[in-house]
């Protein structure tokens, strides 16, 4: 499935996610990097709006889908793609690095909290070797100095896999800086999944994310944070739906 943005086309080539995770594995073993973004509504909006972001993910190895709408668009294109979000793969990505023998860094937005959820994770995980858990500053330029100094600690510690949960633009910028200035590390965007391990939130039930409905426990939980975004989400559905539907007539032309 592909989003023609701009200049830009952003491939969600996750088609499988075991298949994914393997070669992830693989380039873990190998010591080689890659970067992994998961791809949602409110990025199709950023990604209309940042040119730097849209930059960023023309470097990431891997884009999934990360919400159902994505999904669905991806099937009315006729290139259906999995639920592969970002809080999903925490656990099987560090069962992976710990099977590859790769130290993990995190860094996101509170320093306790990725302590907390590398405790946790240590404690299910056998073999896993977390690091580093790093908390850049509030607004912190994902380009600029500090961003370099985040990248240069986690290669001093010597991370191949860093978690990112930055939230987007963030994260997937500074993934994208790290991926040409240590080009062995691996980079993974993931939002709140730390948030989620720890405890700091708390996630959807389950049945509400099987129902697709778990945009509507987030938008209880933080109103007025979310209000906003997802209706700005909700703008740009029916033409993302029409490109979806021109995809799937041009697929079918002799």
């Amino acid at each position: 499935m592909e989003f023609r943005i701009a200049d830009s086309t952003i491939r969600v080539n996750v088609s499988d996610r075991d298949a994914a995770l393997a070669a992830i594995e693989a380039r873990l073993r190998a010591g080689r990097g890659f970067a992994l973004a998961t791809l949602n509504l409110d990025h199709l909006v950023k990604l209309r709006e940042d040119a730097r972001f849209r930059a960023a993910y023309g470097v990431h190895d891997f884009v999934s889908a990360d919400g159902r709408p994505v999904q669905w668009l991806g099937r009315l294109a006729g290139r259906p793609v999995p639920l592969v979000t970002g809080s999903d793969l925490v656990r099987p990505l560090l069962a992976v690095a710990a099977r590859a023998n790769a130290p993990v860094g995190l860094v996101g937005g509170r320093e306790a909290t990725m302590v907390l959820a590398a405790e946790r994770l240590r404690a299910e995980i056998p073999d896993l070797d977390v690091r580093l858990c790093l908390a850049p500053s509030m607004g912190f330029d994902p380009e600029g100095e500090e961003a370099r100094a985040v990248l240069d600690r986690l290669e001093g510690a010597g991370v191949r896999l860093a978690l990112l949960a930055l939230g987007a633009p963030r994260q997937e910028r500074l993934a994208a800086l790290g991926r040409a200035r240590w080009p062995g590390m691996g980079f993974v965007s993931i939002g709140a999944g730390l948030d989620f391990v720890a405890g700091a939130q708390r996630r959807a039930p389950v049945w509400m994310r099987r129902a697709a409905l778990e945009w509507l426990w987030r938008l209880g939980g933080q109103p007025g944070r979310l209000a906003g975004r997802y209706l700005r989400c909700a703008l740009i559905l029916p033409g993302e739906a029409l490109r979806a539907a021109r995809l799937r007539g041009e697929a079918r032309r002799p």
